[in-house]
């Protein structure tokens, strides 16, 4: 058994959506969250500072003696997932390979729809990542930046949100695609309006709840869960403004943080 926490941490406030999956899946085990708000989006940045920015994250929760991480944050999953993984000595998985692993599983016409924001969907990770598991498989890109404020102003169910999905969707709906994944943290919070634009017949993927999935089974193969039923103690972190992160963040994890600490990530 290892009561140590489980760190995670993203550009911003998106990662909360995993955060609310490892919640879930994992009751006792606790977390420590850091969203490098100061610094946010990390998709418009080189995949040099995207890296930089990682290792200052995963120094930064290190001191907090954390048992595992998790990349909440598909630009630094896909800019270097491999050498963070290679640079620090404690199991560290991404968001990428889950939502990807389970895109491949589902489909059954091997055509998937991957929704992003326009740094991700530039990236090329998922299609690395897909093409990976099965260069069979074809692939529809689209980027959706508007539905990042939108889950951030809490208008997810909102005529505006429905509007926005039936512009952005069109042409994946038109297509004959079978699964959709939601390749960005913030997208969960939209799931109901893609689904009712979408259709029941194409199975949305959130790798959110994949990661969490795939987390859970590090845990338990290395010995690290926690096996004290307890309640969880949860911790979070910012680099700017977190009022705003509170304020936001109980909308992304549908309950309240009671604490937030700003601390300077460039002394990582």
């Amino acid at each position: 058994m290892d009561d140590r926490p489980i760190g995670v941490f993203d550009s911003g406030i998106g990662g909360l959506t995993v955060v609310k999956e490892i919640m879930e899946v994992l009751p006792y085990e606790d977390i420590i969250y850091f969203g490098d708000t100061a610094r946010v989006p990390y998709g418009t940045k080189s995949k040099e500072t995207v890296i930089k920015y990682a290792f200052q994250c995963i120094r930064f929760l290190l001191e907090k003696n954390v048992k595992a991480i998790v990349v909440a944050c598909n630009t630094a999953s896909a800019a270097g997932l491999d050498l963070i993984q290679q640079s620090f000595d404690l199991p560290i998985i991404g968001v990428v390979e889950p939502g990807a692993v389970t895109a491949c599983r589902v489909t059954n016409t091997k055509k998937i729809g991957i929704i992003g924001t326009e740094g991700t969907v530039s990236s090329g990770a998922y299609e690395r990542a897909i093409y990976n598991i099965d260069n069979n498989v074809k692939m529809i890109l689209k980027a959706c930046p508007l539905f990042v404020p939108i889950a951030e102003e809490g208008w997810q169910n909102t005529d505006i949100a429905k509007l926005t999905a039936e512009k952005y969707l069109s042409d994946l709906k038109d297509s004959d695609i079978d699964a959709l994944v939601m390749a960005c943290t913030h997208y969960p919070l939209l799931e109901q309006t893609i689904k009712e634009v979408m259709g029941e017949e194409i199975r949305l993927v959130n790798p959110a709840y994949e990661t969490a999935k795939v987390l859970e089974q590090m845990i338990n193969s290395n010995g690290l869960k926690n096996k004290n039923p307890h309640k969880a103690l949860y911790k979070y972190y910012v680099s700017d403004n977190p009022v705003k992160f509170k304020k936001v963040g109980e909308n992304f994890l549908n309950k309240p943080i009671g604490w937030v600490e700003k601390i300077d990530i460039e002394r990582y």
